[in-house]
């Protein structure tokens, strides 16, 4: 099996990409921590994702917020002293609150980059000082479209997944030469638990300029994620539209642009 007997760090993973791609690494024979807030839900999914490993396999959950440096640090510590050395990180855990940038409170656009951002930070930390002794590891990064073009209605969202892209493209460079792979993957719109709460804030004009996009399942992604951990890519980009974008957003940014103002004018004006 491709990762027996490796250690996997899965922040986010009890629900939605983080535990897809957990599965998918325990049943091809990692050793997994799943952390996240909700114990019930992660004790939910340590029983979905044992059903699928060996008997020999080890399946732990930690409880921690990502964006409190002490908690999530602590937890990988845990993690690290029951499985030793992880040789993946998935830095999953992520919220999106969407709305008019002038009826979100700056605690939104706050927790956006705690949970976004610093929780993924954090995370590297945590980890990095065991993947240099060992000589090895794989750090992957859930960014987003969203991290590399504005979108409206993303006002707190859109700067954290770009700032998510500019540490993994930084720490990609600095770790390499270390024997470590560092990946940022810009899923689409994927079916999850974190794309039914969007969709209760997002303004209309949202709605009608991301409804034409492709929603791809948490497994998709997640056989993306691992294949781009084999493959060692720097970047993981789920789809044709993601593809495209990642490679010529600068240059097409000018014509979403206009096609966003045109389709929000012509929703604005049948209001």
């Amino acid at each position: 099996m491709k990762y027996h007997e490796q250690h996997a760090i899965v922040t986010g993973g009890s629900s939605g990409i983080g535990k897809a791609t957990a599965r998918l690494l325990a049943q091809q024979g990692a050793n997994i921590t799943l952390i996240a807030r909700d114990r019930l839900k992660l004790a939910a999914a340590k029983q979905e994702i044992e059903q699928v490993t060996a008997k020999t396999q080890r399946i732990i959950t930690v409880a921690a917020d990502v964006a409190l440096k002490q908690e999530i640090t602590e937890a990988i510590e845990l993690a690290i002293f029951q499985l030793g050395t992880p040789s993946i990180l998935i830095a999953s855990a992520g919220i999106a609150i969407p709305n008019y940038f002038e009826e979100l409170p700056l605690e939104t656009h706050e927790t956006s980059m705690a949970v976004n951002y610093f929780g993924s930070l954090y995370s590297i930390k945590a980890v990095l000082p065991t993947m240099e002794r060992q000589g090895r590891g794989s750090i992957i990064l859930i960014s987003s479209g969203a991290g590399l073009i504005g979108i409206y209605g993303y006002s707190a969202y859109c700067p954290s997944k770009f700032a998510i892209r500019g540490l993994g493209e930084t720490l990609r460079a600095e770790l390499k030469p270390k024997g470590i792979q560092v990946s940022v993957v810009y899923p689409p719109d994927t079916d999850t638990p974190q794309l039914a709460a969007e969709n209760k804030t997002k303004p209309p004009e949202t709605k009608l300029i991301t409804q034409t996009a492709a929603t791809w399942t948490a497994e998709e992604v997640a056989t993306k994620i691992v294949r781009g951990i084999e493959l060692g890519r720097g970047a993981a980009t789920p789809g044709w539209t993601m593809s495209m974008l990642y490679r010529f957003h600068s240059l097409v940014a000018p014509l979403l642009n206009w096609y966003f103002d045109r389709a929000i004018a012509s929703l604005n004006r049948k209001h």
